[in-house]
């Protein structure tokens, strides 16, 4: 009978989420502040909707993909977007770009940081209403 409640609980700690989006509420918007202590006033976001997954708001279009290491490493993958112009596609481009080199990812609070071995940030900060 032990072996009977025992396997239940041993196969539910195997496929907990442990990528970022199992730190974070899934409901939250984090909005770019600044990209590498330079202030971001395009307009950028990023959520973690469900496990494995990021999608967001770029300047122009959204975006969405997969991120699927453990945390706090952070590995934005197959990253695709709609196709819309506007005169902030420069601004778009260099958040894509950004994002695409990041491989580590902090959360603290309203805050969270995305960095990499080259010195890059990314600061976001929660949207909380």
């Amino acid at each position: 009978m032990r072996h009977a409640l025992f396997f239940p609980l041993l196969l539910a700690a195997c496929f907990q989420d442990e990528t970022i989006s199992g730190f974070t509420d899934a409901g939250t918007t984090w909005n770019l502040t600044d990209i590498s202590g330079n202030p971001f006033t395009a307009g950028a976001t990023i959520t973690f909707p469900e496990q494995g997954r990021i999608a967001g708001n770029a300047p122009c279009n959204q975006y969405f993909g997969s991120q699927t290491v453990p945390y706090p490493w952070f590995r934005a993958e197959a990253i695709g977007s709609t196709k819309r112009a506007c005169p902030e596609l420069k601004q778009e481009t260099e958040f894509l770009a950004t994002l695409g080199r990041m491989t580590l990812v902090e959360v603290s609070g309203s805050v969270l940081i995305l960095s990499n071995d080259d010195g890059e940030t990314m600061e976001f900060q929660a949207d909380i209403e």
